[in-house]
């Protein structure tokens, strides 16, 4: 966790603690598979003019990957906006001013809150314009309000003073300024053998898309995106129409309910409560037995794939399951 940079939040407002974002699984990037074009979107507040890259916008879908996985070496500020907010209107060009100037000592995220409230939700945001700094995944409020040009940048400062102590001294790789046509980047297209499924989750078919994968992976069994893909595609398949409460009390009420403690397990991994899922039904394997447990067992491993096998977690887990077998 950083540490070293105090700030305030607004007088009178007890702290909040900060978020660990970092457990997060990355769904949303599954449907949005080509990141939004670096700089200032259409509604946008207007001018934004910094150079292609230093500035970007997020949504709760590419939350954690454009900001949570990069703050892992480049300094991140968050700042929340939203089109009725003048001040948003004053405040959020300066900050692009001033993330231009650093010359991509950070990067600045901005998040439109009227079509992000899940973000809202997880950072507390409760009045706009906020901003917040984002440093090896953890969250940390700076400021709410308009602020004057000098505080800022003294802000700015000690962000970077902190994140360079806390070995996060990376930097965003700079482009030309978006209005130069010459600078503008090229997407890098998706391999045809992807391109299909990806299109079917960008429509919400995911059984459309389910089918793309496993047509892929028949075809070659060692695509490890198609794998992952078609993994993350059947848990947002499960979890569309769930009433998460009522799915939650049954868990709680039978914690021998195998189906009752998958259902939870998805939704824990879906909210990026990964370990906590992944504890759950190893403890149910080993209160089961006979097909409930292998079921148990197989639903583990599926959310094994939808995690990465490269992950962590995944060996830590596949460790408890074998304790718990054997």
């Amino acid at each position: 966790m950083c540490e070293g940079l105090v700030m305030s939040n607004q007088p009178g407002r007890p702290s909040r603690p900060a978020l660990d974002l970092r457990g997060a699984v990355d769904l949303g990037a599954l449907a949005n598979r080509r990141p939004p074009a670096p700089g200032g979107a259409a509604g946008s507040p207007p001018g934004d003019d910094a150079p292609s890259g230093v500035v970007i916008d997020v949504t709760d879908a590419t939350f954690v990957e454009q900001v949570v996985q990069r703050s892992t070496t480049v300094p991140v500020l968050v700042d929340f906006w939203a089109e009725w907010c003048e001040p948003c209107k004053q405040l959020s060009p300066l900050l692009a001013r001033i993330a231009a100037d650093s010359g991509g000592a950070f990067l600045l995220a901005k998040v439109d809150l009227d079509a992000n409230p899940q973000l809202g939700q997880a950072f507390g945001v409760q009045s706009i314009p906020a901003v917040f700094a984002v440093l090896a995944g953890q969250p940390i409020p700076l400021f709410q309000g308009a602020q004057p040009e000098a505080q800022i940048r003294a802000v700015v400062d000690e962000v970077l003073r902190v994140a360079a102590a806390n070995g996060v001294t990376g930097r965003v790789e700079v482009s030309p300024a978006k209005d130069d046509p010459a600078g503008e980047p090229e997407e890098t297209p998706l391999p045809p053998h992807l391109a299909a499924a990806y299109e079917a989750v960008d429509r919400g078919a995911y059984a459309e898309a389910a089918v793309a994968f496993e047509t892929i992976l028949a075809q070659n069994p060692a695509d490890d995106e198609a794998r992952l893909g078609l993994a993350q595609v059947r848990l947002l398949e499960r979890t569309q129409d769930l009433d998460a409460v009522a799915a939650r009390a049954a868990a709680a009420a039978d914690p021998q309910d195998v189906g009752a403690q998958v259902i939870v397990a998805d939704l824990d991994v879906l909210g990026g409560h990964v370990d906590d899922a992944f504890s759950r039904l190893v403890d149910t394997v080993r209160l089961t037995a006979g097909p409930e447990r292998d079921r148990a067992r197989r639903h583990l491993v599926e959310l094994f794939d939808v995690v990465g096998s490269a992950d962590p977690r995944v060996a830590a887990a596949r460790l408890s399951l074998a304790n718990a077998l054997f």
